[in-house]
C-alpha cells in the first residue's frame, strides 16, 4: 500500500469500487504524471505521481465507460468532451465521499489554470458535468433526486457506468 495516506484512501475506494489499480514503474510519457491506464486497469508509478487527485480523474474517465470499454481502455482515455466533464464531475463526487479537500483533484498544476475556479463551483454547487452523470444513471441534480427521492448529486446512485 502507498506511503501517502491520501493516496492510500483513494486506492482504496477505487478497488472498493470495482476499479482495478496496480502499482509499477511507467517508463516514457503519460497523460498525468505517474498514472497510464493499461487494459482498463489505472498503473500508479508512486515516485512519478505528482498529485494523488489525478488518480481520480483518470478514474472518472473509466467510470463513466462502459463496462466492455472500461476494460478494454489503453493509454489516453480522456479524448472526448462530454467524458471529459462526466469525469470531472465524477472525480469531485468522489473527492467529497472520501471527506477530501476538492483541491485535492482540483490543484493548481491542473486544468490548464482552471482547477481553482472549477473547485469554487463545485462548492458553490454548480452542476458542470452531472447531466451526464444523471444520463448515465449515476447521479441525479437536485430536482430529478427530489422526484426520485434520492440524495441530489454529489451523491452518487453507482460509481460505475453499468451500460444499460
Amino acid at each position: 500500500m502507498p506511503g501517502d495516506p491520501i493516496l492510500a484512501a483513494i486506492v482504496a475506494f477505487l478497488r472498493e469500487i470495482g476499479l482495478g489499480v496496480r502499482f509499477g514503474t511507467l517508463d516514457g510519457g503519460t497523460v498525468l504524471p505517474g498514472i497510464e491506464v493499461q487494459a482498463g486497469t489505472l498503473v500508479v508509478d508512486e515516485k512519478r505521481l505528482a498529485h494523488p487527485g489525478d488518480l481520480l480523474h483518470e478514474a472518472g474517465h473509466l467510470a463513466v465507460m462502459p463496462p466492455d470499454g472500461r476494460a478494454a481502455a489503453q493509454g489516453a482515455v480522456g479524448a472526448d468532451g462530454g467524458d471529459e466533464m462526466g469525469a470531472i464531475a465524477w472525480s469531485y463526487a468522489a473527492a467529497v465521499h472520501l471527506g477530501l479537500d476538492p483541491a485535492v483533484v482540483f490543484h493548481a498544476e491542473g486544468y490548464r489554470g482552471g482547477a481553482a475556479a472549477l473547485a469554487q463551483g463545485f462548492t458553490d454547487g454548480a452542476l458542470l458535468g452531472v447531466p451526464i452523470l444523471q444520463w448515465l444513471g449515476m447521479s441525479a441534480e437536485p430536482r430529478q433526486a427530489a422526484a426520485l427521492n434520492r440524495a441530489p448529486y454529489p451523491a452518487m446512485t453507482r460509481w460505475l457506468n453499468a451500460g444499460n
